[in-house]
């Protein structure tokens, strides 16, 4: 059955939040809502005769014998987390089935969030709790994650940004998390025992009001006796603390306080008060679930160590990106603007923290099958045929563009100024001309470049003719190809294009694409021309076509008085090694114009060596036509992967 629809479950310490997108859709995920609300304490209740309730609902519900709240944690064994964590889950399941907010059943599949500190086999634990509860299809990813995907939707990231080095800061409520986004992927920064959360400072508010009450003794025993009163104390506690940096300039007046209420019984009352001074000490004071720091030291040491990490890394993040609940407090959002002080980074506080997971989570759910989809119609454009057809198809084109230029050039290079060479008795014979002008050949074929000569050289023709070839004849038909992929994503058609052509000059550094191609190009190109005696072919046009015989007619008589015999057969070859024609007459066989008139009239037959041997080296195309297509699979799945982010 096809999943319609992406559930993003924020289960957290404090507060849980729940969100919905339609995989099909690119519109924006939907809070959903449980007893009427889109945010829900983190609670789980027990009623004799309603069975379990959640949320707000459990804690003013008459008549509840068990609660719990903040039961986030790490998973383990202990068999009441276990049935609490799966309980909580399949009751808000049912909740959302029953409202019709969810389709249920393998038609939506629920995404949980997790710290990004957790480890691999956390999270595989984790899901494993979760799948307890019943829901078919389940699955968890690191609220980091999420919080990067919703900024990235919301628009609050541009693609630059995206691409570069983004650091979120998920100030939770039992943990603190950094997690650096480093060319869109994630590494959790591990900055030792993380156990700094919200609820810290809920419990030292809680424990503070506990030991100002006036009635402690009493207050205590019944705490004690009946710990669900302890949870709804702890509550009223949050209840102080989020007023209180909902509005500090109004707390800072010594008489006014930020105050939550829970009423025990008719005659224990338990009203949290906080004001900026009782703040301060907090904040300040030595807590043992941190090692005897406080709040804001703990806090202060994290934000340095990951930005110790960065140092080391030589990264400046272009984002700061601070979620979670506990980010609403101002002085965190200080504490970041202090330690990552550089211009070129952005502090960003959530505006909503306590909705970002939940739609992050809607969001990275309907990403991921988005882009499995969109990476398998890639692969499956990788695996056809029609990469291999389409360079085979325009290989021909490929030999004309390589060939006259190479002609021309080798004409340019080697003939001319060998024949020069030749005509200022610079070489003795004819046979060391041949041997000149077959080293200089190879020369101008296997040099790179020389100095301001370079564009002169065979494989700067050849690379110059194979990025005009790609860029004609390959791009604009893989386009057609690659282009409905993207529409049907709804990403930018370049995504999957080569915008700019293979040039290594100016296409994209991270794409081999261009050097891989001309590479392989080039070199088999050059090998073609060495490796087929195109050299000695070219040798053989000048001498034999062009010099032998008139040597012969002019300095026949010389030659049977050196003791040559004429035979046709023998005359070639005789001529080529024992004639050395004095420097005088040179230049009656051998003009300037005799020189030009020769290269004019080999260059077609030189043109037609070059197409006939790179024509008939099919196997050698072969082995081209296999390298120039795995490396546009290999740049085409990088440019994929790149492309993904854009997909909604």
């Amino acid at each position: 059955m096809q999943v319609l629809e992406t559930i993003g479950f924020d289960l957290g310490h404090g507060e849980t939040a729940v969100a919905k997108a339609r995989v099909e859709s690119i519109e924006p995920p939907e809070m959903l809502e449980v007893n009427n609300k889109k945010i829900q304490i983190t609670a789980l209740g027990w009623h004799p005769d309603l069975g379990y309730i959640v949320g707000e609902q459990a804690l003013i519900q008459a008549g509840v014998t068990q609660l719990k709240i903040s039961f986030k944690q790490k998973p383990n064994n202990d068999s009441n987390y276990r049935k609490t964590i799966s309980k909580f889950l399949e009751t808000y399941y049912h909740l959302l089935k029953e409202s019709k907010q969810i389709e249920g059943g393998e038609t939506s599949r629920f995404f949980v969030g997790c710290p990004s500190g957790w480890s691999a086999s956390d999270r595989t634990e984790y899901q494993k709790l979760l799948q307890e509860s019943g829901i078919p299809l389940v699955g968890v990813i690191p609220e980091s994650r999420a919080a990067f995907m919703q900024a990235k939707e919301a628009g609050k990231l541009d693609y630059n940004k995206l691409k570069s080095s983004v650091l979120i800061v998920d100030i939770g409520s039992s943990t603190t998390d950094f997690t650096l986004v480093k060319s869109l992927h994630e590494i959790p920064i591990d900055f030792g025992s993380n156990a700094l959360g919200g609820s810290l400072i809920d419990k030292a508010i809680f424990a503070r009001t506990v030991a100002n009450h006036e009635d402690k003794a009493l207050l205590e025993r019944v705490l004690e006796q009946y710990p669900h009163h302890q949870a709804r104390c702890e509550l009223a506690c949050r209840k102080a603390k989020e007023d209180y940096f909902s509005n500090e300039t109004l707390y800072s007046n010594p008489q006014t306080f930020a105050r939550g209420f829970e009423s025990i019984n008719e005659q224990i009352y338990f009203i949290p008060q906080v004001n900026k001074a009782v703040m301060e000490e907090i904040l300040n004071q030595p807590l043992p679930e941190l090692e005897g720091k406080s709040w804001r030291e703990s806090f202060r040491e994290a934000v340095s160590a990951a930005n110790e990490e960065l140092v080391k890394q030589n990264l400046v993040p272009a984002v700061v990106l601070m979620t979670g609940g506990a980010s609403r407090m101002k002085f965190t959002r200080l504490l970041c603007e202090e330690i990552f002080s550089r211009p070129e980074t952005q502090i960003r506080p959530d505006p909503e923290p306590e909705r970002c997971i939940a739609l992050g989570l809607a969001r990275v759910g309907r990403w991921d099958l988005r882009a499995a989809a969109f990476k398998e119609e890639v692969n499956k454009l990788f695996d056809s045929q029609k990469l291999k057809d389409l360079i085979e198809k325009h290989i021909p084109e490929l030999i004309e563009l390589v060939t006259k230029p190479l002609s021309d050039s080798l004409i340019e290079n080697t003939v001319k100024p060998g024949l020069k060479d030749w005509q200022n008795n610079k070489i003795r014979t004819l046979a060391d001309l041949e041997s000149a002008m077959k080293e200089r050949a190879e020369e101008w074929i296997k040099s790179d470049s020389l100095g301001d000569s370079s564009a002169s050289r065979a494989r700067q023709i050849v690379k110059n003719q194979s990025v005009a070839w790609f860029n004609s004849k390959i791009q604009p038909e893989l386009a057609q190809e690659t282009d409905p992929i993207c529409q049907k994503y709804q990403i930018p058609r370049s995504s999957l294009r080569f915008e700019e052509g293979i040039d290594p000059a100016v296409v994209n550094p991270s794409l081999s694409i261009g050097d891989a191609i001309l590479a392989d190009t080039v070199g088999f190109i050059v090998n073609v021309v060495i490796g087929s005696g195109t050299i000695g072919s070219i040798i053989a046009l000048i001498i034999t076509g062009h010099l032998t015989w008139p040597i012969v007619l002019v300095y026949g008589a010389s030659v049977l008085a050196a003791g040559v015999e004429i035979t046709r057969s023998r005359t070639q070859e005789a001529i080529k090694t024992k004639v050395d024609v004095p420097s005088w007459g040179r230049s009656i066989l051998l003009s300037d114009s005799k020189i030009d008139s020769i290269c004019e009239q080999i260059n077609p037959e030189l043109e037609k060596v070059f197409r006939k041997q790179l024509t008939e080296n099919q196997e050698a195309f072969d082995e081209l036509i296999e390298k120039v297509g795995q490396e546009l699979k290999k740049t085409l799945n990088a440019k994929a992967q790149e492309a993904v982010i854009l997909i909604n």
